[in-house]
């Protein structure tokens, strides 16, 4: 067989399983904290995205690798290899932190929505969340996937905005490449935000899962078959998230430039509705602005909900021993669908306390920041065990990057309590 077939389906997939990972980091709550960072510190704040690139690529590889050399989800492996008083707090967070994302970012797409159309903002939050769950219900992610995943493409018009901005040269370099830390509870609070939504805790817990649906998919439904990877798949599974991890940080990194360089140019450091976000797109797109911006956020809302939602079901069904897996039909695992729809209902719940939209976002953010490094901190020493891993485990620069990540994001965290103490 010649090596072009194989060759076009590598890239297939790569562009597949890699954007759908990027698009799903850069999901509303990403867009959001972004935007809020590039408006109101402007230029200064585009070295978080070199900053953070190599940290996302490392922890969301550790989780792939995890589910590929065990066989299992992640929460599986925690929940084999811990006691119950570190399985359960850092689960709480997770979900904590999944669910109250999953309800901004359902938020997000209402107010992205509701800038065309007059319907009451819960109602379109209702409206939104049906057709994802029902998606999933009878559907398959899988849909969903194939049908966002070019729509997401549209957040590249904030690289086209940039650029027709036409920031200073010089202020770009300088914001790219010389770290600028304000020690203030705002700076701060975006910082954690920031970290937190592009660590996001359900990607880790989504791609373990994924690499494990994968093996199902391929027919190897006993544990047995589905432990251990050979260095080509993990060579495969580290061309993915590169690819996703450069794509969501390509999107970061212009989503700050393009807000610092109209919005935060023109004085509008606070964003309060998704009009005023979607301002930053204007040089581009003119008056297609809001269409623009709410066919980004609405693509991607559509691809990173059901990862939160179904993320967040895989964690407490593996915790409680219950069967997960998108591959088994609803009657076979009744608990793990009905546990989507229950963490789904929950943030639709959420948008019932009336938190303005886009700041809601935000603290989507921070929420995550908090609730990330402790699991962050266990992937790493999960994967550092070669009693666990063999010979998979992490090698020495892989384990230093981990741990200056999650020195970094701990380090964050503290930083903003500090702040609010004094």
């Amino acid at each position: 067989m010649s090596s072009a077939p194989d060759q076009s389906h590598s890239w297939r997939r790569v562009l597949g399983l890699g954007m759908v990972t990027g698009a799903a980091d850069d999901d509303c709550s990403a867009i959001g904290t972004y935007a809020s960072a590039g408006a109101q510190f402007g230029l200064g704040f585009l070295w978080t995205a070199p900053v953070t690139f190599p940290m996302m690529f490392a922890v969301v590889y550790f989780s792939s690798k995890l589910g590929q050399v065990t066989g299992k989800g992640l929460f599986a492996v925690v929940k084999d290899r811990y006691p119950k008083w570190i399985l359960w707090p850092m689960l709480i967070g997770v979900l904590a932190g999944n669910t109250i994302e999953a309800g901004a970012d359902i938020a997000g797409m209402a107010a992205s929505l509701n800038i065309f159309v007059g319907i009451p903002a819960f109602l379109t939050v209702v409206v939104i969340a049906a057709i994802i769950f029902l998606v999933q219900l009878f559907g398959s992610y899988t849909l969903i996937r194939n049908i966002f995943r070019w729509l997401a493409l549209a957040l590249f018009a904030y690289v086209g905005s940039a650029i027709m901005a036409r920031p200073d040269p010089w202020e770009v370099v300088r914001g790219t490449f010389i770290p600028h830390v304000q020690l203030s509870k705002d700076f701060l609070s975006i910082l954690v935000a920031v970290i937190g939504t592009t660590l996001s805790a359900y990607l880790y817990t989504w791609q373990s899962n994924v690499e494990v649906e994968e093996k199902i998919a391929q027919g190897k439904t006993n544990l047995s078959a589905r432990q251990g990877a050979s260095e080509a798949e993990l060579r495969r599974s580290r061309r993915d998230i590169v690819t996703g991890m450069a794509f969501s940080n390509i999107i970061m990194y212009f989503i700050i430039l393009s807000t610092g360089a109209t919005l935060h140019k023109a004085g509008h450091t606070n964003i309060e509705n998704a009009a005023e976000a979607a301002q930053a797109l204007q040089p581009l797109a003119g008056s297609a602005a809001e269409f623009l911006f709410a066919i980004g956020v609405i693509a991607v809302g559509f691809l990173a909900v059901p990862v939160m939602t179904t993320g967040a079901a895989y964690d407490l069904a593996q915790a409680l021993g219950w069967k997960s897996s998108l591959h088994a039909e609803p009657r076979e695992a009744k608990s793990f669908y009905c546990l989507i729809a229950g963490f789904t209902l929950l943030a639709v719940l959420l948008n019932g306390l009336g938190f303005n939209p886009m700041r809601a976002l935000v603290y989507a953010g921070i929420v995550q920041g908090f609730s990330t490094p402790p699991l962050m901190l266990f992937i790493v020493l999960m994967t550092s065990d070669r009693h666990l891993m063999g010979d998979k485990a992490n090698g020495r620069w892989l384990n230093m990057l981990s741990w200056l990540t999650v020195a970094a994001i701990f380090a964050a965290s503290a930083g903003l309590v500090i702040s609010w103490l004094l």
